[in-house]
């Protein structure tokens, strides 16, 4: 059994993992092995990669414009012009609490120079108040997985099917596959399945809770008011589909998901099942998304970027390889995995969160 070593191991099959293994290794010249396949061709939405993202804090804001139009040349670098689509999302909310919110993204929307309106109330229903997001990105995953292979390959990213994985208390991870063991001196965590599978238990952070997600696929029904929509109350997404049907995720359990997914669509719409599944998510206790190694001296984790992670890959790149920005470094430095996650001052809101802590 042989060795080889390398500077670090990303674990993840989400675009944000993928893009930041190619970034460390073609942009930043460090030695990458990624564990962790592409999985949006054969498996039920689960996630989602938008431009734009239900934030109240006004540096994350500024963070995401920072971002994005470099994060969107590298998509369209590496998946030509199908890896990108031009989307105008609807956010959605009733109740005092998360109208309110939604009006405070919609001031920090247009404060960021991002073309943002009221939604028709004969869009969404009584009681229910929404924001129109203009000219926002999506990646489309299928596309952007068919590009990453080349371009991973041309950094000469590793790409490893592990029979064993083991990762040190101080941050390192020892990897077999096919025989042969592979050292990284650094492990990066950086999705919600690769967290749950890989980080020992005896480093678990307090900030993290675990919580149970559905999502489900409709046969084609009528269309939504837009391609994409998010209601603030319970966190879950819509998202309409090529073929006419509605796909949809979020928290809760596959009964309660599935009654609640019903209710969102009305219940004059013929709605037919046509897939469903349960799987497990991160979700911080104060909101905000979180980084850095884990007990100030493990693996380096990745959670709670939700819909906007892919976006912010290249300044996490950054910061990983000790070339961020100062206010990158502020931004990432403010957010690290050991804060408490009571009265945090860089606490956020969060979709469905309320639901999580009571």
């Amino acid at each position: 059994m042989s060795e080889a070593e390398f500077d670090f191991a990303v674990f993840g099959a989400t675009p944000l993992a993928h893009l930041l293994a190619g970034l460390l290794a073609t942009a930043h010249g460090r030695k990458v092995m990624l564990v962790g396949e592409g999985q949006a061709g054969y498996r039920l939405i689960r996630g989602i990669d938008l431009s734009v993202a239900p934030m109240t804090r006004p540096e994350s804001w500024a963070m995401l414009g920072h971002s994005v139009p470099e994060a969107a040349r590298l998509i369209s670098r590496i998946a030509g012009r199908s890896g990108l689509s031009r989307v105008d999302p609807i956010f959605f909310a009733e109740g005092q609490q998360d109208s309110e919110a939604l009006s405070h993204m919609r001031h920090m929307a247009l404060g960021f120079g991002i073309a943002a309106e009221p939604a028709a109330p004969s869009l969404l229903g009584e009681g229910r108040a929404g924001l129109v997001l203009r000219d926002a990105m999506r990646i489309n995953r299928p596309a952007l997985e068919h590009g990453l292979d080349r371009w991973l390959e041309q950094g000469s990213v590793l790409r490893l099917v592990p029979q064993s994985v083991s990762i040190g208390l101080d941050g390192p991870a020892r990897v077999v596959a096919d025989g042969v063991t592979y050292l990284a001196r650094q492990a990066i965590l950086a999705d919600d399945e690769a967290l749950m599978t890989w980080l020992p238990l005896k480093q678990w952070p307090t900030l993290l809770r675990r919580t149970g997600f559905a999502s489900i696929l409709t046969t084609p029904t009528r269309p939504l008011a837009a391609s994409v929509m998010l209601e603030l109350n319970s966190g879950v997404f819509l998202t309409q589909q090529a073929e006419g049907g509605i796909a949809g995720f979020g928290p809760g359990d596959l009964a309660h998901f599935s009654a609640h997914l019903q209710a969102l669509l009305g219940r004059d719409r013929q709605v037919e099942q046509a897939g469903q599944t349960s799987f497990h998510g991160l979700m911080t206790l104060d909101g905000a998304p979180t980084f850095g190694r884990v007990a100030g001296v493990g693996a380096d984790v990745v959670a709670g970027l939700g819909c906007a992670g892919a976006f912010v890959a290249p300044a996490l790149a950054r910061w990983l390889a000790s070339a961020a920005s100062p206010s990158e470094a502020a931004w990432f430095g403010g957010r690290l995995i050991n804060r408490s996650g009571k009265a945090a001052p860089v606490g956020d809101y969060a979709p469905g969160l309320a639901r999580l802590s009571a």
